[in-house]
C-alpha cells in the first residue's frame, strides 16, 4: 500500500478556507483520496512528475508539476516510501516555509507506514503528524468512512489540530494517541491479524479439542473395547453435535464470569477506583468475541440437529425398530413426555435469546439503543439466556446423573462437565442480587468508598485528574 503523507503550508484558518489541497500520487489511493476531498468541498490539485500521462483523475481536479503544487494548503503524499526521493528536490522550498512567521506556516507530514525517519531526513525542519494508517483506497472510494477512527500522534498541537479538522470533514472520528513516541504502535495497527480474537479463539479451540477427545474415548473407543462395536461413523455428526452445545454453553458462561468476578473484587476492595488485574482486564475486553463464538457454536448445534433425521444410521435404526416391534405395545410415559417437551422448549427459547444477544452486539443495532436498553439486553437478558441454556442441559440428563452406566470408565459425561462453569456463574450472580449485597455494590459503583480504601485510591484519582 502506498504511503499517505500530508504536508501543510498554511495555518488552520487557511485550511478551512477555499485554498486548494494537493495530492502527490495518481494511483488508486491518490485518486480515491482526491475524489473524497472533492466530495467534501475541497479544491484538489494533483502533483505529478508526468502530468500529461498520469491517467484518469477525478472530475474537477487539476494536474500540475510537482513544484507547482507547493502553493496548496495541504499536500498529501500518496506514493510508496521508496519513491520519496522527489521530496529531496523540494526540501529547499519546504524548509523555506518551515518556521516562517513563527508558526503561521508549517509543514506537516502524515505518513501511514514506517517512513517517519525518511521524512525527517529529507525535511529535517518538518512538524510531523502520524496517522491514517487504517484507511484503504476502497474505503475512500466508496465513502465507507463513517464511524472509522483516525489515529493521530505528533509533537505539534497546531499540526494535529489542522489535520484533525480535515479528518473530521472527511467523516472520520479522530483519536489523539499523544506524541510521536506512539508512532510505532500506529504502524502496527494495519499489520495486526484479529488481535482481540486470539484469546477467544484459543479458548474455543482448546475446549473443542478437550471435549471432542473426551467424548471420543467415552463413546467410540469404549464401545469398541468393551462391546466390540464399531460406531466410528458417529464421529462426523453425533460426536460433533455433542461437542458444539457443550462448548457453546461454556463459552457463554465465560462471557459473564469476568463481570461477576469484577463485582466481587470491587466488594472486597470497597472502591471502584483501583484497576482490575491485567488478566481480568484482558478477559473483560474480549467478552464480545467470546459471546459471538458461543453463538456460532449454537448455530452449528441447531444445524446439526436438523439434519439428524435424514442420516442413514437414524433411518436404518427407525425402520428396524418398526419391523421388530409390530406386536410389542409401546407404553406412554407421561414423565418422559414432560421432560422431552421441556428440553426442546428450553432449547428453542435459549437459541432465540442467543440470536437476540448477537444482533444487539452489532454496532449498527447497538447504536440505536439507549445505554439502559443495551445494558438490559446484554446483562439481564444475557443472564436469563444463560439460565435457560443451563436448564436445557440439566433436563437433558435429569434421569442419568445417578446411573452407574453413565460413568463409562469412571469418567463423567460431557454434558455434566459443561454444567459446572455456568452453575457457578449463576450461583454467584444470585449472591450479587441479594438486597444487602446489591445495595453495597450499587453505592460503590456510584462513587462511594470504604474508609480503609480511600487512602489507597487517592494517588490513582490524582493521576487521573
Amino acid at each position: 500500500m502506498p504511503d499517505l503523507s500530508i504536508i501543510s503550508t498554511q495555518t488552520l484558518t487557511a485550511i478551512s478556507g477555499g485554498e486548494p489541497l494537493c495530492v502527490f500520487g495518481t494511483g488508486d489511493l491518490g485518486r480515491s483520496l482526491g475524489q473524497r476531498l472533492l466530495q467534501c468541498g475541497y479544491s484538489v490539485v494533483y502533483g505529478s512528475r508526468r502530468p500529461d500521462s498520469c491517467g484518469p483523475i477525478p472530475l474537477g481536479a487539476q494536474v500540475t508539476e510537482e513544484e507547482g503544487a507547493l502553493s496548496a494548503s495541504l499536500i498529501f503524499i500518496c506514493v510508496h516510501r521508496d519513491h520519496y526521493g522527489f521530496l529531496q528536490n523540494m526540501a529547499p522550498h519546504l524548509e523555506g516555509k518551515v518556521g516562517e512567521d513563527r508558526g503561521k506556516k508549517k509543514t506537516i507530514f502524515f505518513p501511514i507506514s514506517s517512513a517517519l525517519c525518511v521524512l525527517y531526513r529529507l525535511v529535517p525542519g518538518a512538524a510531523v503528524v502520524k496517522g491514517l494508517n487504517t484507511l484503504s483506497a476502497w474505503a475512500l472510494q466508496n465513502g465507507l468512512l463513517a464511524g472509522k477512527q483516525a489515529f493521530l500522534c505528533g509533537d505539534s498541537a497546531e499540526a494535529k489540530q489542522a489535520v484533525s479538522q480535515v479528518c473530521t470533514r472527511l467523516g472520520l472520528s479522530v483519536l489523539d494517541k499523544g506524541s510521536l513516541s506512539a508512532s510505532r504502535e500506529l504502524e502496527d495497527f494495519p499489520l495486526q491479524l484479529f488481535p482481540q480474537w486470539r484469546l477467544p479463539l484459543s479458548i474455543a479451540l482448546g475446549l473443542t479439542a478437550f471435549f471432542y477427545f473426551h467424548l471420543l474415548i467415552r463413546d467410540v473407543i469404549y464401545a469398541y473395547v468393551e462391546n466390540g462395536k464399531d460406531i466410528s461413523y458417529r464421529i462426523m455428526i453425533s460426536l460433533a453435535n455433542k461437542v458444539f452445545p457443550i462448548v457453546s454453553l461454556v463459552m457463554l458462561s465465560l462471557c459473564y464470569l469476568p463481570g461477576v468476578i469484577a463485582a466481587f473484587i470491587q466488594l472486597y476492595r470497597g472502591t471502584k477506583y483501583r484497576r482490575f488485574p491485567d488478566w481480568l482486564d484482558r478477559w473483560m475486553l474480549c467478552r464480545k468475541q467470546i459471546g459471538l463464538l458461543a453463538l456460532g457454536f449454537a448455530f452449528l448445534h441447531a444445524i446439526y440437529t436438523f439434519i439428524i433425521p435424514i442420516r442413514y444410521a437414524v433411518r436404518h435404526k427407525l425402520i428396524s425398530r418398526m419391523k421388530n416391534n409390530k406386536t410389542t405395545p409401546f407404553y406412554f410415559d407421561n414423565t418422559e413426555a414432560w421432560g422431552t417437551d421441556s428440553f426442546y422448549v428450553l432449547g428453542i427459547l435459549g437459541f432465540f435469546l442467543y440470536v437476540l444477544l448477537g444482533l444487539t452486539s452489532l454496532p449498527s443495532v447497538g447504536a440505536t439503543l439507549s445505554w439502559r436498553e443495551f445494558n438490559f439486553i446484554q446483562s439481564k437478558l444475557g443472564h436469563i439466556t444463560l439460565f435457560i441454556c443451563t436448564a436445557h442441559g440439566y433436563i437433558y440428563g435429569w434421569n442419568k446423573f445417578l446411573k452407574r452406566s453413565t460413568y463409562k470408565w469412571y469418567t463423567p459425561p460431557g454434558y455434566m462437565l459443561c454444567l459446572i462453569v455456568p452453575s457457578i456463574v449463576l450461583v454467584l450472580k444470585v449472591i450479587l442480587l441479594l438486597p444487602c449485597v446489591d445495595r453495597t455494590l450499587t453505592r460503590i459503583r456510584q462513587g462511594w468508598e470504604r474508609a480503609s480504601s480511600r487512602d489507597q485510591t487517592e494517588p490513582f484519582k490524582a493521576n487521573n485528574v
